[in-house]
């Protein structure tokens, strides 16, 4: 065999073993996570309720590859309205155990349980009065017993060949640590607009906090004819305003219908002497519109559920305000 066919088949060998490996590595870790369900009882509510009577803030602690999951957890909380952040257990011993007060619940990650870093601070947090709760493998190690409430976190095996680099033990952690900031989430009544504000950055704060009063063009920039216009004065208004449409108003100003491009070539084909018509000829009646207090995810919505470009904003009276299209919802990367 020559050289390169002999590297093809070791390189195809190992992509079957890794394949294989990678496979069983989410079996073990998605099994890991299916048997906490089996295993939450009264110590999981109970946990809920000492958070949720904390008068202070969660804090949440560990070390190593638990102190990962718990910088997670504690980020997790923060973002779903339970006011949390992480303390490093070693950094807590050099002065950083002055963040945590009497009113506060301390949260400890560690599989073991036996974390020094943590054993050396439990007994002054416990001494200031603040609540224990410890996430570990180990019922019956000494961060455990001293905790107010044990959540049980173990797992059967790592996902590891060898069985010792944390896997599916932080995969189960962490599970757990997300299952305790939902709880938390639904028992606060918290919704998707206490979310945006939290997530004002990047697309998820824009989606949820950008109305279409923030994005649709106002005044002059509208393109709007009376109902007595022509078909040439409509005409002449899309393509002064740019936006493929115009909108048509009756004398108080209210939306009677849109004249669009696809309007014009339907018109074409129907109409004999277009350039006689009335704009009320041609326009399609009682057109798609949307309020200027909606979500302009909304109205992206509307527009890819019903196949069209732009949309005209009216008021409760049904009083033309603005106008948008897809255009104006990319330039504010909405989409």
């Amino acid at each position: 065999m020559s050289v390169k066919g002999k590297k093809h088949a070791e390189l195809t060998v190992v992509s079957s073993s890794a394949l294989d490996l990678a496979r069983k590595v989410l079996a073990i870790e998605a099994d890991a996570v299916a048997r906490l369900s089996d295993r939450l009882d009264e110590r999981f509510t109970l946990a809920v309720r000492i958070v949720l009577m904390c008068r202070g803030r969660v804090v949440v602690s560990g070390i190593g590859k638990s102190g990962h999951i718990a910088r997670k957890v504690a980020s997790t909380l923060a973002s779903t309205g339970t006011p949390a952040f992480f303390v490093h257990p070693a950094e807590a011993s050099h002065g950083d155990l002055g963040m945590i007060q009497r009113d506060d619940v301390f949260i400890a990650f560690s599989y073991s349980g036996e974390s020094s870093e943590l054993l050396t601070i439990i007994p002054l947090i416990k001494r200031q009065g603040a609540k224990l709760i410890a996430v570990t493998g180990n019922s019956a190690s000494a961060l455990a017993q001293q905790a107010d409430v044990h959540l049980d976190a173990q797992v059967a095996q790592e996902a590891c060949p060898l069985n010792l680099a944390p896997t599916a033990s932080t995969t189960a952690a962490l599970a757990l640590g997300d299952a305790l900031a939902v709880a938390l989430l639904d028992a606060r009544g918290f919704s998707a607009d206490d979310f945006a504000r939290s997530h004002p950055g990047g697309t998820l704060g824009r989606r949820l906090l950008t109305h279409v009063s923030d994005v649709m063009r106002t005044g002059k920039h509208v393109p709007v004819v009376p109902i007595t216009a022509s078909f040439s004065e409509a005409l002449i208004e899309i393509s002064n305003k740019g936006m493929g449409m115009t909108a048509i108003v009756d004398a108080a100003g209210r939306l009677e219908g849109v004249f669009t491009d696809g309007d014009l070539r339907r018109a074409l084909e129907r109409v004999g002497d277009i350039q006689s018509a009335g704009i009320a000829e041609l326009m399609t009646r009682n057109p798609r519109s949307i309020g200027p207090h909606r979500l302009a995810a909304e109205a992206v919505q509307m527009m890819e559920d019903h196949k069209i470009n732009q949309l005209p904003v009216v008021d409760e009276s049904k009083r033309l305000v603005g106008a948008l299209n897809m255009h104006d919802l990319f330039r504010a990367k909405v989409i």
